[in-house]
């Protein structure tokens, strides 16, 4: 791991007067210093991007394309010194971080292409003598705030579409896990990047820092991934220069079994998406509502396989599941589990905190859950699976839908009528269908209703929150 990183701002690497610290949350032990910009350094950054902006602007699509596929060779050949550093500073079973990193070198290979495929159109006017064309063009100097539960995926996911649009970047990733974040840009320096096209603030002042990214009028757009809170709060400074936003935000997603559901399956599918990552993901499970005549046998086999989680270091071979980001997450997942129980909910297994060390909770299923309780309208950020029960298609649609958020639902069903009109029914812009995970595919548009956000990441549909368009009337 880098020992002291710096900052990176228009093609050279910058020591700070200060750093601060990375700490592993399995272990408390610092692994790393990271350089701890100012508003000064923050404001150089913009200055370098916006420099820069009408020579990438103007590069060829294909040699945009080249370099892109320059930087995904790199990762690809990094990987797994990528995946121990994500390991290091977030927790995650190292496994689940070479999912991540493999991911996130999707994404830059993928746009990559796509850089070649930003097409205008022509329009047919109704004066003879006219013609009208529209292009398709960068918007400009892009802030991408990113978070910490996926510190690779989160960076690629907003930079490799920017870039192949031929907006310049300045990033700022999460201050606990800044070290994959550091990785990443130093392989798009090897792989070429011109100076001040991408630059690279770490910080422990994300507020002060983070209004500059978002008021300054040399930026055109921000990306940002996080809390609802903090992104109102973006999207409040942003809206003062009128600046461009991409907001993913957070979520509370529902998974319903039906009584004609595998239940087998369903459990699989909700270890998957519940507890991957310890439950700290913005589309994992919030909510579980299996129908009353079935809860009894889902909550049995859930146990019986949820029981069998090893948790321990991300490093070690035989760990399933790593410890919590922190100890505010940790606190915020104990008050959410004593609240519940509290109310009347039935603790069927874990329940407390794992160990001495580190920020570990134990894998939490919980029965008898009821509205009235915080965990029915809070984003727990944990690993705990609160189960509700419902009798009938219609109630489970509205009690699914009845909350601020709409980033992701799950349903597992066997009938095809019933997977269609709740897919259709559900308002999240991201529906499984007896499918754990689909938010793992490069190629589909990932986002948000209502209070989970706005706009589209992924596929190329990401591409086009990066492009203004034009339209030019021609006389002849």
């Amino acid at each position: 791991m880098t020992t002291t990183s710096k900052l990176y701002i228009n093609g050279e690497w910058v020591a700070t007067d200060s750093t601060f610290a990375v700490t592993d949350p399995a272990t408390g032990a610092v692994i790393g210093h990271a350089a701890d910009a100012t508003v000064a350094h923050a404001d150089a950054a913009i200055e370098a991007a916006h420099k820069a902006f009408p020579g990438w602007k103007n590069t060829p699509a294909h040699k945009r394309s080249q370099l892109l596929y320059k930087w995904f060779n790199l990762i690809m050949a990094q990987r797994d010194e990528l995946a121990a550093i994500l390991t290091g500073e977030m927790g995650k079973p190292l496994m689940e971080a070479k999912g991540e990193v493999m991911n996130a070198a999707g994404f830059v290979q993928w746009y990559a292409e796509e850089a070649k495929r930003v097409y205008g159109e022509t329009i047919p006017h109704l004066e003879p003598t006219k013609r009208i064309t529209v292009l398709k063009q960068p918007v400009g100097v892009v802030t991408a705030i990113t978070p910490w539960n996926f510190p690779a995926g989160m960076v690629t996911r907003k930079i490799a579409p920017a870039l192949a649009a031929g907006c310049t970047i300045v990033l700022k990733p999460a201050e606990q896990t800044p070290l994959t974040a550091v990785r990443l840009v130093e392989l798009a320096e090897q792989a070429g990047l011109p100076a001040g096209v991408i630059n690279l603030i770490t910080t422990s002042n994300p507020a002060e820092v983070g209004t500059l990214l978002t008021t300054d009028k040399r930026v055109r757009k921000v990306t940002f991934t996080g809390s609802t809170e903090v992104g109102k709060l973006i999207s409040r400074n942003a809206g003062e220069t009128v600046k461009r936003v991409s907001l993913e935000l957070g979520g509370h997603a529902p998974f319903i079994v039906f009584e004609d559901a595998d239940l087998k399956k369903a459990v699989f599918g909700l270890i998957n998406s519940k507890y991957r990552n310890a439950g700290q993901t913005c589309i994992c499970t919030n909510r579980v509502y299996v129908h009353k005549s079935v809860a009894d046998e889902f909550a049995k086999i859930a146990a019986e396989e949820v029981a069998k989680f090893k948790i321990g270091h991300g490093l070690e071979k035989e760990t399933t599941m790593g410890p919590l980001i922190d100890q505010d997450a940790l606190d915020k997942v104990s008050a959410h589990v004593e609240d519940a129980v509290g109310k009347g909910a039935t603790l069927l297994l874990g329940g407390k905190r794992h160990g001495e060390q580190g920020f570990f909770y134990e894998p939490t299923l919980l029965a008898g859950v009821t509205e009235e309780m915080r965990i029915a309208t809070e984003e727990t950020f944990g690993p705990v699976a609160p189960i509700f029960t419902f009798e009938t298609e219609e109630e489970v649609l509205g009690r699914a839908n009845n909350s601020q958020y709409g980033l992701a639902a799950y349903v597992y069903t066997n009938d095809l009528g019933r997977s269609i009109r709740m897919s259709e029914g559900l308002e999240y812009g991201i529906v499984g269908v007896n499918d754990p995970m689909p938010a793992n595919a490069v190629q589909a548009p990932f986002g948000g209703w209502k209070e989970s956000g706005l706009g589209r990441e992924g596929g190329h549909h990401g591409i086009d929150p990066f492009l203004e368009l034009k339209y030019i009337s021609t006389g002849f």
